[in-house]
């Protein structure tokens, strides 16, 4: 909690760079039209989104140190083999959280930045000017959707590939049921994802993706299980 209240006083220094950082794909996307801008509605709006900012900030600064002060707490109650086993999982954790939420800034954003203002309109005669005015926290709301959607979609070889580990599951589990998860993919994208199609299926793709290396890591796992079968067998006798 302390590395939690540190960090947000912390970002919240800070909240109107890393404001305009994640405005950026908006910025370039506009870059070279003069007169174009963001805006706010209400009188604290643009207060309560640098509070926001800073949260969201303070949640990913934090997470390795919460993350290894539940380390300390559990390792002590695991045996050798348990902690060699789980350590590398808590690692993989936030790496690949950072993984998605980079796919989703880098990689979606631009292209959907690019996709939503083509659907822009310009003055002709007896029509209106359709132009976007993005309030900053429908903005924030939307950008940290997609951040957070893809960082939690990508801990899906994470989970799989530790119960995979553990023995709960097996690749020809997972492949049985691949056909589920290529459905459950496109329901989880729908249901965590803004709703246009492009960042449906830029989630449900990678989530498939991400299904397919799970069971390429749980085989990989499964023949590093038999091999120490084997050598166990061969030591007893």
């Amino acid at each position: 909690m302390l590395a939690f209240i540190i960090a947000f006083f912390a970002s919240y220094a800070f909240a109107k760079p890393i404001y305009q950082f994640l405005a950026a794909p908006l910025a370039q996307a506009l870059e070279g039209e003069a007169g174009r801008r963001m805006i706010a509605t209400g009188v604290m709006e643009t207060f309560f989104t640098y509070i926001r900012v800073a949260a969201f900030s303070a949640t990913c600064l934090s997470f390795p140190v919460v993350a290894s002060q539940v380390w300390m707490f559990i390792a002590p109650g695991l045996y050798k083999h348990e902690r060699k086993a789980f350590l590398p999982f808590l690692i993989a954790t936030p790496v690949m959280f950072t993984a998605g939420a980079a796919l989703a800034y880098y990689g979606l954003l631009p292209v959907a930045m690019e996709f939503f203002l083509s659907f822009e309109t310009p003055a002709g005669e007896g029509a209106l000017p359709i132009q976007l005015e993005a309030r900053v926290s429908e903005y924030l709301s939307f950008i940290m959707t997609l951040i957070f959607a893809f960082g939690l979609a990508f801990q899906v070889p994470v989970g799989l590939t530790l119960m995979g580990r553990v023995g709960i599951i097996d690749s020809a589990w997972l492949m049985k049921y691949r056909r589920y998860a290529i459905v459950m993919a496109f329901v989880i994208a729908a249901v965590i994802t803004p709703p246009d199609v492009m960042s449906q299926v830029a989630l449900a793709v990678p989530l498939i993706l991400l299904y397919e290396v799970s069971i390429w890591i749980v085989r990989m796992f499964e023949r590093e299980r038999a091999r120490e079968a084997a050598a166990r067998e061969a030591a007893a006798e």
